[in-house]
Order: C-alpha cells, then structure tokens, then sequence
C-alpha cells in the first residue's frame, strides 16, 4: 500500500527525464499489491511469533535464543502439546507463504521506488517522520525476507545468530508496516473502490506508446511468480512424491534412502561429530533427579513398558515429514524411575552431538507427562538408524524438530 508518483517524472528525481517513467506505476497498481501483503505481512508476523514461542524461551536458558527481548517477549505462553500437528501447520504457512510473497514484494517495491528517491529528501519535519518510517519499512522487509530465505535453504551467511536478528527484525518491521497501513490505508481503499479490480483492468489492459506490458499482464506476471515458488516450495510439507516437487526446499526436497527410516533428516550422525563407538554396547542413558541418578543401556530401556505415538517431525526451515510410528519408553515413565511418580517436572536434554546447535534443551513439565511424548528407540517397526538418533531419541507432539533431541545421553528431570 502507499502513495506513489503517477506516470509522470517526479521533481527532482536523479536520473533523466522519464526515467522513472512507467504506466504501470500508480496508486491502483500499488494498492492491489499493498491488499495482499495487508493479509500476507500479518499472517507472518503471528506465526513468526509462534514458532518462538514454540521453543518455550522463558523455560531454560539454552531454549532462549533472544535472552535481552525484554517487553518484546510479553505474549509467551506454555507451548501446547494438542493438536499434534500444531508447530508443523505453523511453521509450514510460515515459511511457505513467506516465500510465495517475495514477488509481491518486490513488485511493490517497484510499484513506489520514485519516492524513495524523490528530491529534496527532506522538505518538513512530517515529511523526514514519513521517510523514516518508509526506510524502516523497505529496510525491515528486505532483511527479515533475506534473512528467512538463506537459513531456510541452510545458507546463512549474516554475522550473528539467526534467532535474535530475524525476531529483533521482524518487531521493526511490522511496527513500521503498521504505521504505514494506517496512514495509506484510507487511500488505498478509496483507490480499489473508485473503480473495481476488472474495470481498471478493462480501462488499462492495452499497452500505452510508453509501456511494455498491460496491468493485465504485470498482475498475471506477479500471480505466476508466487504461484511458481508456492508450487516448488510447498511439497516439503509432505512426504513421498510431493516432496520431489519442492525444489526450493532445504537438501532439495529428497528423503534420506528408504525404508521404515527414509524420511527427512536434517542433521546427519556425521554432521555432528557422531562416531559409531559413542552409540555402540557402551553407550548408556543416564537418568536424573531428586538427588538420584540412574544408569540404563538399551538393553534396560528395552525391557521396560514400550508404548507408541504416530508424531510428525517439523522443522523451523518449514519442512516435515508425516506421521511416523515411534516406539519406546515414555518420558514419565523414566521420572518416576528418579522419584516423580505423581507428577513428572519438567527436564533438560543432553545429547552425545559434539558440534552445531541444540545440543541441548529443555521441555516443560506439560510436555513431559503427555503420553505420546517419548524416549523413542525404533522407528516404523524398525531400530532408529544414526541419522534418526540411534540408540535413542526425544519425540514430543507439536514441538519444533530441534527439541526432539536425538542421540541422547542424560534426562536431568526438576523444576528449570
């Protein structure tokens, strides 16, 4: 949404004259885009937030990754174990409607680049306030998009930690685009109601002398854009055939071999400094709490009660797989082991991965005495393969991936 120069040269423009020039430009134009982002922006903002609250920051220190968020973080809440699929929904819309909107932005962008460059660039006190907070606005838009496409795709190249710079952004961003719809807004739907979508259209579908393409064409032009990476991006949410349509997904879409173990991954037993003599007959669980401390092999956990959950694994980078059958000891089960018959506490996690993050986490108490939520040891009938966190693993429903922590090696249970 917003203001925009008409066809003609604006004054005092850098460039030649008629080199802003365009038919397409206009407040009409600009407005239908601003609509979609109106609906879009927002939808990206609730669920951004959501998937920070997911991680339950305010439960443990290692699950808060913006530890000086202050006010920032007044909306937190005990993250939900039902539906099961929650974080999975949440963060598929996430990331897929995030990248099905980057050519609507761009577009916009276009559609009002005159008035970013408009000279002089200051002519009042109200108009620097306005500039300031257009700066903010493109600014904020292009770095939270950014900053969301290279951790998807595993490429982050910015300097410090993802978390708090796309959190911190996204507050500057959606404070400035607020400021903004309410001062365009007004306008913007006088625009649409003047005349309707088909009649301007109508009006301005055939090319004038200056133009190269009809508003016809620019919006079929935008649609198909969106429509392209919506399609090669959204079958990460699913498994089998529609997985290999998601081009754009992080390790391009594939599943990890086949079998009872052959859906995504996504950090390898390699990867992470995993060596097969750390999960062989040594490797033992040791259980925590209330001053006692247990020692299990995989022998013991076998022989205790095995009970089985139908969860997904979804990640922040906005794949997930189906529900898969999961097998193994229940998380209760084993703080009763250490004296929390009655009421399991909440627990932290340690894993034997020896580099790259969440090594370990936490899980609230909620989280903690769901029956579903399990030590898992076998997968879809079979034994878990490394990759998938052999000899043991963390499954809780609607968690994000990284706290269903694999490769486990102590479970301190008590209060965090």
């Amino acid at each position: 949404m917003g203001d925009t120069t008409r066809t003609r040269t604006p004054s005092g423009s850098p460039g030649p004259p008629g080199f802003w020039r365009s038919p397409l430009r206009g407040t009409w134009f600009t407005s239908v885009l601003g609509a979609v982002l109106l609906v879009g922006i927002p939808l990206l903002f609730v669920t951004g937030l959501l998937s920070y609250a997911a991680y339950n920051p305010n439960l443990s220190p290692v699950n808060d990754k913006t530890p000086d968020k202050g006010l920032l973080g007044f909306y937190l809440f005990s993250w939900p174990t039902d539906p099961h699929w929650l974080y999975r929904l949440n963060q598929g819309l996430h990331v897929t409607v995030g990248i099905a909107l980057i050519p609507v932005l761009l577009a916009k962008l276009w559609s009002v680049i005159p008035k970013l460059f408009a000279l002089p660039p200051v002519r009042s006190v109200g108009h620097a306030l306005e500039r300031l907070s257009l700066l903010l606005l493109v600014g904020g838009a292009l770095f939270e998009f950014a900053t969301g496409v290279l951790n998807v795709q595993l490429e982050y190249l910015f300097p410090g930690s993802f978390y708090p710079l796309h959190f911190y952004g996204a507050w500057v961003f959606f404070g400035a685009f607020v400021a903004h719809a309410v001062l365009k807004l007004p306008r913007a739907v006088r625009t649409l109601r003047e005349r309707g979508v088909r009649e301007q259209l109508r009006t301005h579908d055939k090319p004038s002398e200056a133009s190269t393409m009809s508003r016809r064409g620019a919006l079929g032009l935008v649609g198909g854009g969106s429509l392209l990476l919506l399609a090669t991006s959204a079958g990460q949410n699913f498994d089998g055939a529609a997985r290999r349509t998601a081009l754009l997904a992080p390790h391009g879409g594939g599943e990890p071999g086949a079998g009872p173990n052959g859906f995504q991954i996504n950090k390898s037993a390699a990867a992470v400094g995993i060596r097969s003599a750390d999960t062989g007959r040594s490797w033992r669980l040791v259980v925590s709490g209330r001053g006692r401390e247990l020692s299990l092999n995989r022998d013991d956990l076998l022989a205790m009660a095995q009970h089985s959950a139908a969860l997904p694994i979804a990640c922040v980078e906005g794949w997930s797989t189906s529900d898969q059958w999961w097998r193994g000891v229940r998380l209760r089960d084993l703080a009763a082991l250490v004296g929390y018959e009655d009421r399991a506490p909440a627990v932290f996690v340690e894993s034997l991965q020896q580099r790259g993050s969440f090594r370990q986490a936490a899980l609230r108490d909620n989280q903690v005495r769901d029956p579903r939520s399990l030590l898992a040891l076998r997968v879809n009938g079979e034994d878990l393969s490394p990759d998938h966190g052999y000899p043991a693993r963390i499954i809780v429903p609607a968690a994000p991936g990284v706290l269903n922590t694999k490769w486990v090696a102590r479970l301190t249970f008590g209060e965090l």
